[in-house]
């Protein structure tokens, strides 16, 4: 990306979420309504929109705009104040949900020319509006759009285009000075944007090839994806929840399995080399048998199914029925209240020490040292390991330290050390993925030493002080 599209880049966009500057509650009026009575309620309540038949009793639910009132006022005249809204609302409804990022929300508004957008909840239902009006101000470099890009995406081809502009969005990002761990979000966001559409896609295919699902299903992101937390070097980690069915008809998830992990690897997001994907069976159940997964894993918290643990209490759905997701969530969530599994995850944290000599030298391997070792994993799988004791479903390591810092079990002090803590070791891998990759190595965990400056070098202590004193919190704290 050349320095004059830095320079133009508005990076409000991947910062801040539909939420934050949709309008809500959202105001409706009925089908049979009139146009007349639609022009009062919106000059009643300063709107520029309506939603129409919100419960679907009409052939809605749908959207009445201003631009709706005057054009058909143009062209019938003073007979179309009796008309009812029904008769010209636009239905179905553009959708977005709240929590994307607002890029999301742009490109889908120049994509339709829309001057309004819906929001949407967690579970599908309109919550907020986004107008053109609000975005004013916000618009980013049109080549950056990359959310709509993954939605009308039809192929493998068209996905990885988009995965691999994410790498100059994050440049771009950090040339801003927008924090690593709000860029991770955004890269995040993208994983999971590309990772739905795949999933949709190979959806299409085994359909025509073999008929509609069986049973309803969803498409869930695990590991650093779900948190939120993905970096330049993230791989597939995914799973896939299914209603009950027949042995006979579990092929139809196999397949689609199968195929999505086939099409994200050609879209850049390679196979998880410890196998975790939808595409292996471990990882592709029904929600009885995730059930029966989890009490195992919970009685028997050790070796592999510590692991999977680890990976999976991080999940978030991206494509699929919501309400699966969430039946799975509460089975996670109550499973986890068995003390043995907190404690067994905590265990991994011993011995934990910060990699500093005796005379306060950085202790690398060849002047690297690995900062997803000695750096985040403490602090992600000790926030991971107290949330799951005190029965938190958030699965962001912010949110997480947040809400174990409002149990009593970390100080605000330490708390604030923390997140500052991860801040900078996200922004040291990023920047040398980011050195790496541009010099044409593969992007890691590990930075250079020796680039560091003599501020720096007295932060990264700090902060793997503090990660080391987490582990030892997280292990008392689970014990009690």
């Amino acid at each position: 990306m050349d320095q004059a599209a830095l320079e133009r880049l508005d990076t409000f966009p991947y910062r801040h979420r539909v939420a934050d500057v949709m309008t809500a509650p959202l105001v409706s009026i009925a089908a049979d309504a009139t146009v007349e009575q639609a022009a009062a309620v919106m000059k009643a309540q300063r709107i520029s929109a309506l939603i129409v038949d919100p419960d679907g009793l009409a052939g809605g639910p749908g959207i009445v705009t201003e631009r709706d009132l005057l054009e058909r006022i143009a062209e019938a005249g003073a007979v179309a104040l009796g008309e009812r809204c029904g008769a010209i609302m636009s239905a179905p409804l553009q959708q977005v949900p709240q929590a994307a990022f607002l890029y999301v929300a742009i490109g889908r508004m120049h994509r339709h020319r829309l001057r309004h957008l819906v929001a949407c909840d967690a579970g599908g239902r309109p919550s907020g509006m986004v107008t053109a009006r609000a975005l004013l101000g916000q618009r980013a470099v049109e080549a950056l759009i990359l959310g709509d890009e993954v939605a009308t995406a039809s192929d493998e081809a068209g996905l990885a285009a988009v995965q691999r502009r994410a790498l100059d969005l994050a440049e771009a990002l950090l040339a801003e000075r927008v924090t690593a761990p709000e860029i991770a979000a955004v890269v995040s966001e993208v994983l999971c944007d590309v990772s739905a559409r795949a999933v949709q896609l190979a959806a299409a295919e085994v359909e025509r090839a073999s008929g509609p699902a069986p049973a309803p299903w969803a498409f869930l992101v695990l590991g650093s994806g779900g948190r939120g937390e993905s970096l330049l070097s993230a791989d597939q980690d995914n799973a896939l929840v299914y209603a009950g069915v027949a042995p006979a008809e579990e092929f139809w998830f196999e397949k689609l399995g199968r195929r999505a992990a086939e099409m994200l690897d050609a879209a850049g997001i390679p196979f998880c080399k410890g196998g975790v994907m939808a595409s292996n069976p471990q990882w592709r159940r029904s929600l009885a048998e995730w059930e029966r997964a989890l009490e195992d894993w919970t009685r028997r918290a050790e070796g592999e199914n510590l692991l999977s643990v680890d990976i999976f209490y991080d999940f978030v759905r991206v494509h699929g029925e919501p309400d699966l997701a969430e039946s799975l969530r509460g089975l996670a969530t109550r499973a986890a209240q068995r003390p043995m599994l907190p404690r067994m995850l905590a265990q991994q944290l011993e011995g934990i020490r910060a990699p500093i000599g005796v005379f306060g030298s950085l202790l690398g391997v060849e002047g690297r040292l690995d900062l997803k070792m000695h750096g985040l994993f403490p602090i992600v799988a000790g926030a991971r390991a107290m949330a799951l004791r005190h029965g938190v479903a958030a699965t962001a390591t912010a949110d997480r330290l947040r809400a174990v810092a409002a149990e009593g079990l970390i100080g605000e002090e330490d708390l604030a050390g923390l997140l500052e803590a991860q801040g900078l070791f996200m922004t040291l891998i990023l920047e040398q993925q980011l050195r790496d990759l541009r010099a044409g190595g593969r992007a890691g965990t590990r930075i250079e030493l020796a680039r560091l400056t003599p501020v720096r070098r007295r932060r990264l202590k700090e902060a793997l002080r503090r990660a080391a004193l987490i582990a030892h919190t997280a292990q008392d704290a689970v014990r009690g």
